[in-house]
């Protein structure tokens, strides 16, 4: 297991109101759709047992995951919601998967005669989703070869086929021609269901939108969504937070993160604090280390790009290179002390620095910023 830096002053603090907040706002939107919450790559940064336990404590209805470790991880945590993995797992995976109670994913003829296999041997009922692929092209059952793969699932009766499904691959995107794409998966996930209807397939379980399907396409909720990056505080595209505004609702972040000062040194101008000596001090100024660095998530790029943290309440920018496990901060002639807290992302006074903000000066994503956040960061759950 990863070590955690619970002796250093710098760490991950995830806020269970805000989880709970954004679970509602999402459960008012779906209305009748059950949501599912993503907690894969460990709750997207934020400490999957952690996020787990706040999402379905505020009402979501079960759980999604990328791969077998991961929902062995919620079991030994004591959860015991449905959990969906979310692709379709290699042969040898399939006993642990089940055995654990995980809803296997189906995404292909191969994968279905593995599951019926499998689940023969270990005996009892087993459910399973079926993933079509709709246009992704990234794993999943192609239209035409859905009724082979169903015609074996349902000859094995330890196999219970609770589910179907696709994902969309532009649904954030505000483009006519995303759109226009996004309406085409919709539409082709309807014909298979059609088609599967016709000979009296009914799937308990119908889902197809992720956060931003369920966002900005409301004919794709269905009877569950899966919701992923809303859960944790922000929108997939800015486009996308109309149909929360039109109810008056926003998303609250729920991750911070936070450190100490641990030195501080006054520096004469000229100066070229940290590794390349990269830019010389405008000034003389007092140069605040904070203990976190790339190997904890904070991307060596927020140094070129402008980034700034915040300590009472004030931005401040970085002052040389991000190393592996300290920043350096330029606090000009402001009284910076060791033991101040800093705030890397997060809120402090009237500021705030957002994932969303990093993503922009790292050109990159904010699932990708989130999901960085290193193991070491021990993340603390606050109310």
């Amino acid at each position: 297991m990863p070590v955690e830096g619970v002796r250093r002053p710098a760490w991950a603090e995830i806020s269970r109101s805000a989880i709970a907040h954004n679970v509602g706002v999402l459960s008012a939107l779906l209305g009748d759709t059950a949501l599912c919450a993503v907690v894969k790559a460990n709750g997207y940064g934020h400490g999957a047992p952690l996020a787990a336990k706040a999402a379905l404590s505020a009402g979501a209805d079960s759980l999604a995951v990328a791969i077998v470790d991961e929902g062995i991880e919620l079991r030994g945590a004591g959860v015991s919601a449905p959990i969906l993995l979310l692709a379709e797992i290699p042969p040898e995976t399939i006993p642990d998967a089940l055995s654990h109670s995980l809803t296997l994913t189906i995404g292909s003829l191969a994968g279905a005669r593995h599951a019926a296999q499998m689940a023969a041997r270990l005996g009892g009922l087993h459910r399973v989703h079926v993933k079509v692929d709709t246009g992704m092209h990234r794993m999943g059952v192609a239209p035409g070869e859905i009724d082979d793969v169903v015609d074996v699932l349902l000859a094995e009766p330890t196999l219970d086929l609770e589910g179907i499904y696709t994902h969309f691959s532009v649904a954030d995107g505000p483009d006519e021609d995303q759109r226009a794409f996004t309406r085409h998966q919709i539409a082709v996930f309807d014909e298979v269901r059609r088609q599967l209807g016709a000979r009296g397939v009914v799937p308990r379980v119908v889902h197809a939108a992720n956060s931003a399907g369920a966002l900005g396409y409301p004919d794709a909720r269905l009877s569950m969504a899966r919701i992923g990056l809303a859960l944790y505080g922000y929108l997939p595209d800015a486009w996308l937070g109309a149909a929360l505004a039109s109810a008056g609702a926003v998303l609250e972040p729920a991750l911070s993160l936070r450190a100490h000062v641990v030195a501080t040194h006054r520096v004469a101008a000229g100066e070229r604090p940290s590794y390349g000596r990269r830019r010389a001090l405008a000034s003389d100024a007092t140069i605040a280390t904070v203990p976190f660095g790339y190997a904890d998530g904070y991307p060596r790029r927020l140094f070129e790009a402008g980034a700034h943290v915040l300590i009472n309440g004030r931005r401040y920018p970085l002052a040389g290179t991000v190393t592996m496990d300290q920043i350096l901060v330029d606090c000009g002639d402001d009284a910076v002390g060791v033991g101040d807290e800093v705030v890397l992302l997060g809120r402090q006074g009237e500021e705030a620095i957002s994932a969303e903000e990093w993503a922009s000066l790292a050109s990159t994503i904010t699932w990708e910023i989130l999901c960085g956040i290193g193991a070491r960061v021990p993340r603390v759950l606050a109310d």
